[in-house]
């Protein structure tokens, strides 16, 4: 084979192996954060992004070109609502082609090399079935129950699978919250609206003086905070819950002698 013809397989193979080229060669231009994401080579993936960033679009093209070029790979994708799984899976369809499909239902699709891709609302009684999965993406996940969480997660026990959260915040609570904040073994993607070149800085001002700090902290500043409605913390809420407080274990020991308790 000459040199010639070697550089031009090597462009082609580099432009299937690499996500990024192959995004581009379908039309979409990835800003750094997004290839970046685009890029990784993590089981656990988690990405906490502003309002607008795309995440759901760079999920898609991750979704979409495990599809293309892992024949065989089954791909699930699970958001909070009907609505949204059909939105992530019409942007996956997109990024895919027609010509590489082979059977086409309302939430799923199978592709002529054998992979599968299937969008479900997050409900934990119709979601079980699925096993095997090579990668699994709940999209919007701090606001998709936990329940349904613990049902997907051993759907990667056999395959080694891939797992991408993806969300803005929504107050410290559920599993993404957890993910983020204190869990091992995830790679974090953390991108603010101030880090997004699609979101101008005249905007963003007029969002924080129509939405409010805490408002506008958590839809573009990735931040995860208590509504300005609760009159007390989640954090104040939680510990209100402990079985141990002092003031209360301390009537505890003066009572319970007094009825015979130990």
């Amino acid at each position: 084979m000459t040199l010639v013809l070697r550089l031009a397989k090597l462009r082609a193979d580099l432009g299937v192996v690499d996500p990024v080229i192959w995004a581009m060669r379908r039309g979409w231009e990835p800003d750094v954060n997004q290839r970046r994401i685009l890029r990784s080579k993590s089981k656990r993936v988690i990405l906490l992004c502003t309002r607008q960033f795309g995440k759901s679009t760079t999920a898609a093209m991750v979704a979409a070109h495990q599809a293309v070029t892992r024949p065989g790979s089954m791909i699930l994708l699970v958001s909070r609502s009907e609505r949204q799984s059909g939105e992530l899976f019409s942007k996956v369809k997109a990024f895919i082609g027609d010509e590489r499909k082979a059977k086409d239902r309302a939430f799923e699709w199978k592709l002529t090399n054998g992979s599968r891709v299937i969008a479900v609302p997050s409900s934990e009684e119709t979601i079980r079935s699925f096993s095997a999965v090579d990668l699994l993406i709940e999209d919007e996940a701090a606001r998709v129950p936990d329940a349904v969480y613990k049902s997907i997660r051993p759907m990667l026990a056999t395959s080694r699978g891939r797992l991408f959260l993806l969300s803005t915040p929504f107050g410290q609570r559920g599993h993404f919250y957890d993910a983020w904040s204190r869990m091992k073994g995830w790679e974090r993607y953390e991108v603010p609206a101030s880090e997004c070149p699609r979101i101008s800085q005249e905007f963003l001002d007029e969002e924080r003086e129509e939405l409010g700090e805490t408002w506008f902290a958590q839809e573009y500043g990735c931040q995860f905070v208590s509504t300005d409605s609760a009159l007390f913390s989640e954090v104040e809420i939680a510990r209100a819950f402990s079985e141990h407080v002092p003031a209360l274990d301390e009537v505890k020991s003066v009572v319970r002698p007094l009825f015979g308790g130990g």
